[in-house]
């Protein structure tokens, strides 16, 4: 960024006809183009690195986070890994699109450890995203990666805590987090209250910025906190779904950066997922989800529905037939909802219900099971969803539940868009061996 007046607020009719202009007038274009095909020489569909193809240590690591990529069982990056991180951790802007479950997460949580340098009182790494459950997961990684470097701290910051508990721990120098992991309405609140200085950021990176970039209110939230940064920082975006619309937005926010983008749509769908449809009409649905979940083999299942009220109320059902159930929403306090993110990420239920909370981000790798009660408004929340299954090139299987002529037109774009036609669910039922790993 030249400048702090750069950053506007982006009218709807900016979005349209400058999308395409604003990619070829930017300075760095053309680099950030051929970056975006040769970068590691590899191609563009997030697909793995071959066995003998460069390993982590490659990346010439600190030997604190190598001991910790090893103890996580890690040997080889995927794709996105090997593109991003040598670029990454000298400093590179970042803008990266990758299909859910390779690993777009560790990219930034290796590069911003290897980079961090601990200042007691000062923060230098700053991560946004848009839900406190991907945020408190995201902390939760830092903890992973950084277990073998005692002297960093990191902290999570999201609303539905009370704000003296998040000041308290940023005026005691001995807590203050080194990296911060928030979500935008909270940070916004704790700047502008004077907790928390943001003039010594080094790197500020947005996750499932889309997202972020697409809602007005969270757009100017963000914005307001990267005013707060200094000029001179490292800019990093990443998600799974980035629109020709968004990507001229996300550049504005950066100098040259590195562009790694899924520009054929194909190229996100989930190699490893077995996707299907149920026909059926509304008042059939909870007796199908029972039968499926009495009849197919599973590790951990992952439910989405339309609203809280459906959710509760699905969970309630499901208990009352004995199935181990357990259910997420925004209706639910928020000590409560990160109590039942563990509950399921530990494996003590096998069983979510949950919303479009849960649709974009989560990473618990048991899910194999992803299963559409009510079908997504559109293909990109498809999309975000069925990835809960079929993690870091697992196998997995997710069924749709299709009750009316618009949840029919929602699996056929998605059928186009993806080039992958959904087919009808197997009236003999799938094979585990297909989708169960031994």
């Amino acid at each position: 960024m030249s400048g702090e007046e750069d950053l506007i607020d982006y009218s709807d009719e900016e979005l349209q006809p400058e999308a395409t202009t604003a990619t070829a007038t930017n300075g760095g274009a053309k680099k950030a183009a051929d970056d975006t095909t040769s970068a590691a020489g590899a191609k563009k569909d997030g697909t793995y690195v071959g066995i003998h193809s460069t390993g982590f240590r490659d990346f010439l690591l600190k030997p604190e986070l190598l001991r910790a990529i090893t103890d996580c069982g890690f040997e080889h990056p995927s794709e996105v890994q090997q593109q991003v991180i040598p670029q990454a951790i000298l400093g590179t802007d970042v803008i990266c699109q990758a299909k859910s479950g390779l690993g777009k997460t560790a990219v930034f949580v290796l590069t911003t450890l290897q980079q961090v340098e601990p200042v007691a009182g000062e923060t230098s790494v700053l991560i946004m995203c848009h839900t406190r459950e991907l945020a408190y997961q995201i902390k939760n990684e830092y903890a992973r990666f950084s277990k073998y470097m005692p002297e960093i701290n990191t902290s999570v910051f999201y609303g539905g805590v009370p704000l003296s508990k998040d000041a308290e721990t940023l005026k005691n120098k001995d807590t203050h987090p080194h990296i911060i992991v928030a979500t935008p309405g909270r940070l916004n609140a704790l700047v502008r209250d004077k907790y928390l200085r943001l003039g010594s950021i080094k790197v500020f990176v947005l996750d499932e910025c889309d997202k972020m970039l697409e809602a007005i209110d969270m757009r100017r939230d963000v914005q307001e906190i990267f005013r707060a940064t200094p000029t001179q920082k490292q800019v990093m975006f990443f998600s799974a779904t980035l629109s020709q619309e968004i990507r001229p937005i996300c550049k504005k926010f950066m100098q040259n950066p590195l562009e790694i983008y899924v520009d054929n749509d194909k190229n996100l769908t989930l190699h490893g997922l077995q996707q299907y449809y149920i026909k059926l009409d509304e008042k059939e649905k909870n007796r199908k989800l029972n039968a499926i979940l009495d009849e197919m083999q599973f590790n951990q299942v992952i439910i989405f529905v339309k609203s809280t009220v459906r959710a509760t109320e699905l969970d309630k059902l499901l208990r009352e037939c004995n199935f181990p159930s357990i259910a997420v929403h925004s209706g639910v306090s928020q000590e409560e909802r990160i109590k039942r993110y563990k509950e399921f990420k530990d494996f003590s239920k096998r069983i979510c219900v949950a919303t479009d909370v849960f649709g974009r981000g989560i990473d618990i790798e048991r899910i194999n099971l992803a299963i559409n009660y009510d079908t997504p408004g559109d293909a990109d929340s498809y999309l975000h969803r069925v990835g809960r299954a079929g993690r870091f090139g697992t196998k997995g299987v997710s069924i749709s539940f299709v009750s009316s002529d618009e949840d029919a037109q929602v699996l056929k774009d998605v059928g186009n868009r993806f080039d992958a036609p959904i087919p009808e669910m197997p009236a003999d039922g799938i094979d585990p061996s297909t989708y169960m790993t031994n």
